[in-house]
């Protein structure tokens, strides 16, 4: 058996939570059915992104000469750094659930 302790409070989302209440429930079948599917749709975006992101490595590393405006070289630094931000929040997040969800 696995139990839940995700604290709202440690999320920063605790405003969210409100009245929700705080007693232990089980879980349905079709209710871990539903996060498992939706877990499985995070990691096949994962995969396509991982996909799209070798595509424009192997563009930029290639030979074939590239050319563009410095705004839209700022543009995709920007861009870059707004997806790498994201990832680390992501990975963040995900630490502290696999902490979370521990074995009983």
């Amino acid at each position: 058996m696995y139990e839940i302790i995700a604290n709202p409070e440690d999320y920063q989302i605790d405003h969210l939570i409100n009245g929700t209440g705080n007693a232990n429930i089980e879980i349905s079948k079709e209710e871990r059915e539903k996060w498992a599917a939706e877990i499985t749709n995070f990691s096949e975006k994962l995969t396509e992104f991982a996909k799209k992101s070798n595509t424009l490595a192997k563009i930029l590393s290639g030979k074939e000469k590239i050319s563009a405006t410095p705004a839209s070289l700022k543009t995709l630094k920007i861009q870059l750094f707004m997806i790498n931000d994201a990832l680390i929040s992501a990975i963040e997040i995900a630490d502290k659930l696999e902490v979370d969800i521990v074995k009983k």
